[in-house]
């Protein structure tokens, strides 16, 4: 089993920032993919960053130059950082990792609610 558990959501003002953690714990060899998700009320869930073992990143392009997905492998924790927030990146924010342990695994996290308002 592999959970996630996800920190920093909150509440922000449009042009501020908010750091997201997720660190994952239980029983697995490694982490492989990393990432974030997001889901607004009545939209389809979305990528928004994400990261691979040796730090290879994509994003959306609607947070490109503004948030920054980063990595600790020794904590198995991934992190976003979003700057330059905008009311449209109000969402509930998800984890989501790819595990390598009897099998590989994919996992989402509960979700963090982060809300910009203007």
């Amino acid at each position: 089993q592999v959970q996630l558990v996800e920190s920093g959501g909150g509440l922000v003002q449009a042009g501020g920032s908010l750091r997201l953690s997720c660190a994952a714990s239980g029983s697995f060899f490694s982490i492989n993919n990393m990432g974030w998700y997001r889901q607004a009320p009545g939209k389809q869930r979305e990528l928004v960053a994400a990261i691979t073992s040796g730090g290879r990143t994509n994003y959306a392009d609607s947070v490109k130059g503004r948030f920054t997905i980063s990595r600790d492998n020794a904590k198995n924790t991934v992190y976003l950082q979003m700057s330059s927030l905008k009311p449209e990146d109000t969402a509930v924010y998800y984890c989501n990792a790819d595990s390598l342990g009897v099998g590989t695994r994919n996992t989402w996290g509960q979700g963090t609610q982060v809300t910009v308002s203007s």
